[in-house]
């Protein structure tokens, strides 16, 4: 069973599928550019499996994420449904967001009849942070959203935003790295409108922040104890020095490994820090560690179908 997975896939991510596949758009809100719709990609067969929610990063569509990625066409031979959405440009999961991403899922459980407890969810970037809060929801308020998820990940997710928010500021004033104050800048100015400064209002934002690298803020991690978790980070830190002018303490997975020892320290042996080196690539041929690349779709797959069967 296991090799006639792994032929299917590799059959898929060399390019000579011998199965056709299609992508079909689904509109629940034609007024919201960003969240009012969601993409499709069923898998060869009738009976479904799971479903494999992915989230687009800050400021994309949910077209973004389907060409940086081979996850759909592994999912498509292996009878799981691919969900792309987008929360354009969040940063969390606040209650717009998880408005929207329930409307979808909601429309998917009446649509294709599967069962609530056969879903992982994941996020690129910001798209990481909004899947992880949302999950701990689900498992903390279990009869106001309408699936159990069996696993959550993160491809390179910034997850606590009072950190961000600091190495936003930092990257702003310091101003080494024109591509990252322009990021900095960008990102700040959309916080900033949504809930002020994070520090400022910290009872809101500790609702809104999956983790926080200060327990005095939030502990929202507790609500993922008995829930697969992966942090996916492709470790390159020369990468980051050349490139950004930035150190270990600017990235994403200083945090994410302290989410993942807390989880272990809990008992939670479904925690896991996924680290790559030099595996992300962006489909235009760029090198980039913030890329959809970094993850492992065949492992990914055979990861997933572990968790539900």
């Amino acid at each position: 069973m296991k090799w006639t997975f792994i032929f299917f896939a590799l059959t898929f991510l060399s390019g000579n599928a011998i199965f056709s596949q299609s992508v079909k758009k689904v509109v629940l809100n034609p007024a919201d550019f960003y969240s009012g719709y969601y993409l499709t990609v069923e898998p060869q067969s009738d009976s479904i499996a799971g479903v494999l929610v992915l989230i687009a990063g800050f400021g994309q569509i949910p077209e973004n994420t389907l060409p940086e990625t081979k996850l759909q066409n592994v999912a498509y031979v292996n009878n799981i449904l691919t969900i792309s959405f987008a929360g354009g440009n969040k940063l969390y999961a606040d209650s717009i967001t998880q408005a929207n991403l329930t409307a979808v899922i909601k429309d998917v459980l009446s649509k294709y009849k599967v069962k609530p407890d056969h879903f992982v969810l994941g996020g690129y970037s910001a798209g990481g942070m909004i899947a992880l809060r949302y999950v701990e929801l689900c498992n903390e308020f279990p009869s106001k959203f309408p699936i159990q998820p069996k696993g959550v990940f993160m491809v390179d997710s910034p997850i606590d935003i009072f950190t961000i928010w600091d190495q936003l500021q930092e990257s702003a004033t310091n101003k080494y790295s024109e591509l990252a104050l322009e990021e900095a800048e960008r990102a700040m100015a959309h916080i900033k409108n949504d809930y002020g400064v994070p520090k400022e209002n910290s009872k809101v934002y500790a609702k809104l922040t999956a983790f926080s690298m200060n327990k005095e803020y939030s502990q929202n991690e507790k609500h993922l104890k008995n829930t697969a978790v992966r942090a996916y980070h492709d470790v390159d830190i020369a990468w980051r020095l050349k490139n950004r002018n930035q150190t270990v303490h600017n990235s994403n997975y200083e945090v994410t490994a302290e989410l993942i020892n807390r989880l272990l320290l809990m008992g939670n042996d479904k925690a896991e820090f996924m680290q790559t080196f030099q595996t992300g690539y962006r489909s235009n041929g760029q090198r980039h560690p913030h890329s959809w690349s970094i993850v492992n779709e065949v492992e990914f797959i055979q990861w997933m179908k572990e968790l539900i069967k």
